[in-house]
């Protein structure tokens, strides 16, 4: 229950003095570095957490907004921060798994340069088109894309997402083009207002829209359809193969971390994902609430960029 509560680093015995002693951690407000806009899935996840976060810690979590350049701007200032648990990374499988597997060369290694805390949430992606658009099936929205090439395209907001476009036209021989946004939030108005014919993204900031109609949900990325959303197909019942895609965000500190620290913030964060409103409030953006350990979480995070480096490298995707 101490560790739960504090951890004292710096004391090598019993006997020495309280002047020696370093200072409990934490002591001062800690930052969840995010790697995309406010609205998006990620940002939304970080502030659910982080408020429930702060009450069991006794400091603020601020939840700090660094878009750009599919995270890696993020991942960059968390990798180079000071490994004292006061910066966090937002660490979702974009920055972590899939940026490794399509930029030849990155400002931070995702195994070599973070000290893995734990998952927060797993989520599938829905393929969307506005309201107002004619095409009710993945294969209407193929036939209309050959039909009028000039609308064929599709937002996106991070690599996961523009990677599952472009296996979306390797899958339906389309040619999509890619429009990149800086959050999901934005590249989900966007296709609301008609500006873009249609996103796969993650469902958190589809929510509102899909619920007030003003979106169309045309396939979901899982094997199965989830209770979640039992009126929206799977890829394979709309006639795509190979396109299930499983996502997921977690947390990450810089690499050298003190593993007191480490231990405590997985402790503390899989203890909030267990309260009720936290988990009502995830699954109200339709992702599941998961944590794990710190070796789940790295084995995962190595077991997943093999797997996005196949795939990259099956469907010639290359963003260099």
């Amino acid at each position: 229950m101490l560790r739960r509560t504090l951890v004292t680093l710096g004391v090598a015995s019993p006997i020495i003095g309280p002047a020696l002693a370093q200072p409990v951690y934490p002591v001062k407000p800690i930052r969840l570095v995010v790697g995309y806009t406010p609205g998006g899935g990620n940002d939304l996840i970080a502030r659910i957490v982080a408020a429930k976060l702060q009450d069991k810690l006794g400091h603020p979590v601020i939840v700090d907004n660094k878009p750009g350049a599919q995270s890696i701007v993020a991942a960059e200032i968390v990798a180079k921060a000071a490994p004292d648990g006061y910066t966090l990374l937002i660490a979702p499988s974009g920055p972590m798994t899939i940026n490794p597997a399509v930029y030849s060369r990155l400002p931070y290694d995702p195994v070599r340069d973070f000290a893995p805390v734990t998952l927060l949430a797993e989520f599938p992606l829905l393929l969307a088109v506005g309201a107002m658009q004619p095409v009710k099936s993945v294969q209407e929205l193929v036939a209309f894309a050959r039909a009028n090439p000039k609308l064929a395209n599709y937002a996106s907001s991070a690599t996961p997402f523009q990677l599952a476009g472009e296996l979306f036209n390797q899958r339906t021989g389309s040619s999509f083009q890619n429009i990149p946004y800086r959050g999901s939030g934005d590249a989900v108005q966007a296709v609301v207002a008609g500006q873009v014919l249609m996103t796969i993204s993650d469902s958190g900031p589809m929510a509102g829209p899909l619920n007030s109609g003003k979106l169309r949900a045309l396939a979901i990325t899982t094997a199965k359809r989830p209770p979640a959303f039992p009126d929206v197909p799977t890829f394979a019942e709309s006639g795509v193969d190979d396109m299930e895609i499983e996502l997921w965000t977690g947390i990450v500190a810089p690499a050298g971390t003190p593993d007191a620290i480490v231990e405590l913030l997985q402790d503390v964060i899989s203890d909030t994902l267990d309260v009720p409103s936290v988990r009502a409030a995830l699954e109200a953006i339709n992702v599941d609430p998961r944590a794990t350990t710190v070796t789940e979480f790295r084995e995962l995070i190595v077991q997943d960029i093999a797997r996005w480096k196949a795939v990259a490298t099956k469907a010639n995707i290359k963003l260099d």
